[in-house]
Protein backbone atom coordinates (compact mmCIF):
# COMPACT_ATOMS: atom_id res chain seq x y z
CA UNK A 1 0.00 0.00 0.00
CA UNK A 2 1.36 2.93 -1.20
CA UNK A 3 1.60 6.58 1.00
CA UNK A 4 -1.00 8.68 0.18
CA UNK A 5 0.93 12.11 -0.44
CA UNK A 6 -1.90 14.11 0.60
CA UNK A 7 -2.06 12.74 3.91
CA UNK A 8 1.64 14.19 4.84
CA UNK A 9 0.52 18.17 3.47
CA UNK A 10 -0.30 19.92 6.87
CA UNK A 11 -3.82 22.02 7.00
CA UNK A 12 -4.14 25.21 6.21
CA UNK A 13 -4.88 27.54 9.28
CA UNK A 14 -7.76 28.85 9.53
CA UNK A 15 -8.02 32.36 10.85
CA UNK A 16 -9.94 33.29 14.03
CA UNK A 17 -13.18 35.12 13.52
CA UNK A 18 -13.32 38.61 15.01
CA UNK A 19 -16.42 39.36 15.46
CA UNK A 20 -17.13 43.28 16.26
CA UNK A 21 -17.14 44.86 19.17
CA UNK A 22 -17.95 48.74 19.51
CA UNK A 23 -15.00 51.28 20.29
CA UNK A 24 -16.57 53.96 23.70
CA UNK A 25 -17.60 56.97 21.09
CA UNK A 26 -19.29 54.21 18.73
CA UNK A 27 -21.52 53.04 21.67
CA UNK A 28 -22.04 56.72 22.47
CA UNK A 29 -23.01 57.34 19.18
CA UNK A 30 -25.69 54.17 19.12
CA UNK A 31 -27.32 55.85 22.26
CA UNK A 32 -27.72 58.95 20.98
CA UNK A 33 -29.74 57.61 17.60
CA UNK A 34 -31.81 55.25 19.60
CA UNK A 35 -35.42 56.61 19.10
CA UNK A 36 -36.80 56.66 22.66
CA UNK A 37 -35.65 56.88 26.63
CA UNK A 38 -36.32 53.16 26.69
CA UNK A 39 -34.29 51.68 23.69
CA UNK A 40 -31.21 54.33 25.10
CA UNK A 41 -31.95 52.57 28.63
CA UNK A 42 -31.98 49.12 27.10
CA UNK A 43 -28.22 49.79 24.57
CA UNK A 44 -27.14 51.52 27.66
CA UNK A 45 -27.19 48.52 30.12
CA UNK A 46 -26.68 45.97 27.78
CA UNK A 47 -23.37 47.55 27.43
CA UNK A 48 -22.30 48.29 30.68
CA UNK A 49 -23.45 44.96 32.17
CA UNK A 50 -22.60 42.17 29.36
CA UNK A 51 -26.41 41.11 29.59
CA UNK A 52 -27.16 38.08 27.38
CA UNK A 53 -30.61 38.96 25.73
CA UNK A 54 -32.74 36.73 27.35
CA UNK A 55 -31.13 38.31 30.62
CA UNK A 56 -32.24 41.61 29.81
CA UNK A 57 -35.72 40.99 28.34
CA UNK A 58 -37.11 39.37 31.67
CA UNK A 59 -35.24 41.36 34.24
CA UNK A 60 -37.70 42.51 37.13
CA UNK A 61 -37.90 46.02 38.34
CA UNK A 62 -37.83 44.92 42.19
CA UNK A 63 -34.52 42.57 41.62
CA UNK A 64 -32.66 46.29 40.57
CA UNK A 65 -30.25 46.96 43.57
CA UNK A 66 -30.01 50.71 43.13
CA UNK A 67 -27.51 51.80 46.13
CA UNK A 68 -24.62 49.11 44.74
CA UNK A 69 -26.11 49.49 40.90
CA UNK A 70 -26.31 45.57 40.35
CA UNK A 71 -29.10 43.78 39.23
CA UNK A 72 -29.97 40.31 40.17
CA UNK A 73 -30.89 38.09 36.64
CA UNK A 74 -31.38 34.67 35.57
CA UNK A 75 -29.12 33.06 33.88
CA UNK A 76 -28.13 29.83 31.31
CA UNK A 77 -28.93 26.62 33.49
CA UNK A 78 -31.46 28.64 35.44
CA UNK A 79 -29.20 30.55 37.38
CA UNK A 80 -28.92 33.66 39.26
CA UNK A 81 -26.16 35.98 39.26
CA UNK A 82 -25.24 39.79 39.78
CA UNK A 83 -24.87 42.38 36.42
CA UNK A 84 -23.18 45.64 37.46
CA UNK A 85 -23.94 49.25 35.71
CA UNK A 86 -22.89 52.37 35.86
CA UNK A 87 -24.13 55.98 36.76
CA UNK A 88 -25.70 57.05 32.81
CA UNK A 89 -27.33 53.46 33.31
CA UNK A 90 -28.68 54.35 36.16
CA UNK A 91 -29.68 57.50 35.03
CA UNK A 92 -31.80 56.12 32.12
CA UNK A 93 -33.42 53.50 34.05
CA UNK A 94 -34.53 55.76 36.60
CA UNK A 95 -36.05 58.13 34.01
CA UNK A 96 -37.55 55.49 32.15
CA UNK A 97 -39.18 53.98 35.09
CA UNK A 98 -40.70 57.41 36.05
CA UNK A 99 -42.63 56.98 32.57
CA UNK A 100 -43.25 53.79 32.76
CA UNK A 101 -45.31 51.98 35.23
CA UNK A 102 -43.49 48.24 35.59
CA UNK A 103 -45.41 46.03 37.37
CA UNK A 104 -43.17 42.57 36.70
CA UNK A 105 -40.97 43.32 33.97
CA UNK A 106 -39.02 46.55 33.03
CA UNK A 107 -39.59 46.51 29.95
CA UNK A 108 -43.09 46.99 27.75
CA UNK A 109 -41.46 44.49 25.04
CA UNK A 110 -39.63 40.88 24.97
CA UNK A 111 -36.64 39.78 23.85
CA UNK A 112 -38.30 39.27 20.03
CA UNK A 113 -39.08 43.35 20.38
CA UNK A 114 -36.02 44.10 21.56
CA UNK A 115 -34.00 42.17 18.76
CA UNK A 116 -36.11 43.74 16.02
CA UNK A 117 -35.38 47.47 17.95
CA UNK A 118 -31.91 46.63 17.54
CA UNK A 119 -31.49 45.53 13.98
CA UNK A 120 -33.32 48.71 13.17
CA UNK A 121 -30.89 50.46 14.95
CA UNK A 122 -28.29 48.88 12.73
CA UNK A 123 -29.98 50.01 9.59
CA UNK A 124 -29.80 53.39 10.70
CA UNK A 125 -26.57 53.91 12.35
CA UNK A 126 -24.49 51.32 10.03
CA UNK A 127 -23.07 49.79 12.94
CA UNK A 128 -23.56 46.21 14.46
CA UNK A 129 -26.30 46.35 16.89
CA UNK A 130 -27.31 43.09 18.43
CA UNK A 131 -27.36 41.66 21.99
CA UNK A 132 -23.76 39.44 21.54
CA UNK A 133 -22.31 43.09 19.97
CA UNK A 134 -22.81 44.53 23.21
CA UNK A 135 -21.42 41.71 25.69
CA UNK A 136 -18.57 41.80 23.37
CA UNK A 137 -18.16 45.35 23.53
CA UNK A 138 -18.25 45.25 27.59
CA UNK A 139 -15.60 42.65 27.41
CA UNK A 140 -13.41 44.53 25.14
CA UNK A 141 -13.88 47.65 26.79
CA UNK A 142 -12.86 46.53 30.21
CA UNK A 143 -9.77 44.64 28.86
CA UNK A 144 -9.13 47.66 27.42
CA UNK A 145 -9.17 49.31 30.70
CA UNK A 146 -6.83 47.12 32.07
CA UNK A 147 -9.35 44.53 33.96
CA UNK A 148 -7.90 40.86 34.10
CA UNK A 149 -10.16 38.13 32.02
CA UNK A 150 -11.04 36.61 35.44
CA UNK A 151 -12.26 39.71 36.45
CA UNK A 152 -14.58 39.88 33.60
CA UNK A 153 -15.08 36.61 33.51
CA UNK A 154 -17.45 37.25 36.68
CA UNK A 155 -18.76 40.53 35.55
CA UNK A 156 -19.92 39.02 32.51
CA UNK A 157 -21.11 35.64 34.37
CA UNK A 158 -19.07 33.57 31.48
CA UNK A 159 -18.39 30.11 33.19
CA UNK A 160 -14.87 30.20 31.16
CA UNK A 161 -11.87 32.13 30.76
CA UNK A 162 -11.37 30.61 27.47
CA UNK A 163 -14.88 32.13 26.67
CA UNK A 164 -13.72 35.89 27.62
CA UNK A 165 -11.05 35.46 25.51
CA UNK A 166 -13.17 34.51 22.09
CA UNK A 167 -15.34 37.73 23.09
CA UNK A 168 -12.12 40.19 23.86
CA UNK A 169 -10.18 38.94 20.39
CA UNK A 170 -10.86 42.37 19.27
CA UNK A 171 -8.22 43.64 22.32
CA UNK A 172 -5.26 43.94 20.02
CA UNK A 173 -1.15 44.28 21.10
CA UNK A 174 -1.44 48.54 20.97
CA UNK A 175 -4.50 48.13 23.15
CA UNK A 176 -2.48 45.84 25.73
CA UNK A 177 0.44 47.64 25.52
CA UNK A 178 -1.10 51.10 26.29
CA UNK A 179 -1.62 49.67 30.12
CA UNK A 180 2.21 48.00 30.32
CA UNK A 181 4.75 49.61 32.67
CA UNK A 182 8.16 48.34 32.88
CA UNK A 183 8.73 45.44 35.21
CA UNK A 184 12.11 46.84 36.16
CA UNK A 185 12.44 50.24 37.10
Amino acid sequence: MQDNPILLVDAPKVGKKMLPSLSCEQLDYVISRAECLRDKAIISLFADSGLRLSELANINPQNIDWKHRLIKVTCKGNKEALAPFGEKTESLLKRWLSKYDADDRLWDINHNGISIMLRRLMRKTGLPCNAHTFRRTFASLLAKRGVDSLHIMRLGRWESISMVERYTRSVKFEDSLRLYDAIVS
